[in-house]
């Protein structure tokens, strides 16, 4: 696996994320472990001061599998959202995972369940909820 890009994470999602994680059951543990460390290596600081252009929780999100040549736009939630939200993707799946705290323009390799690696690029962020100065969603 390359090099991950640089990750920023509100404080708030970053508490919410590290919740999900301490109580992970045991088939999402491997997700569980690679959120874990990209919390670990994020820059966390508060809702208010998240760039316009990094991916949060419940942002809507354009993006490239670059593996697959498959665009997608999902809308990253916490996995007691998904069903709620027609486009979701839970930040527990492992796609899901890796969106966390990229940047527009940034490009991650990711492993997948099947030991295998995926290619994701950030292509747009159509919401992001602190853009909109919602910072407690």
């Amino acid at each position: 696996m390359g090099q991950r890009p640089t990750i920023i994470i509100n404080r708030l999602d970053a508490e919410r994320l590290q919740r999900l994680i301490d109580n992970a059951s045991d088939k999402d543990m491997a997700v569980a472990q690679l959120l874990e460390e990209e919390l670990s290596r994020g820059e966390v600081c508060d809702p208010e001061d998240i760039p316009d252009d990094v991916v949060s929780m419940n942002s809507q999100v354009r993006f490239t599998d670059l593996t697959r040549g498959l665009k997608m736009i999902r809308t990253l939630v916490y996995p007691h959202s998904l069903e709620s939200v027609a486009d979701g993707i839970s930040v527990m799946a492992p796609i899901g995972a890796a969106l966390i705290g990229l940047k527009v323009g940034d490009i991650i390799e990711w492993p997948l369940p099947n030991n295998t690696e995926t290619r994701l690029r950030i292509d747009a962020i159509y919401w992001q909820p602190e853009r909109e100065k919602q910072f407690h969603r």
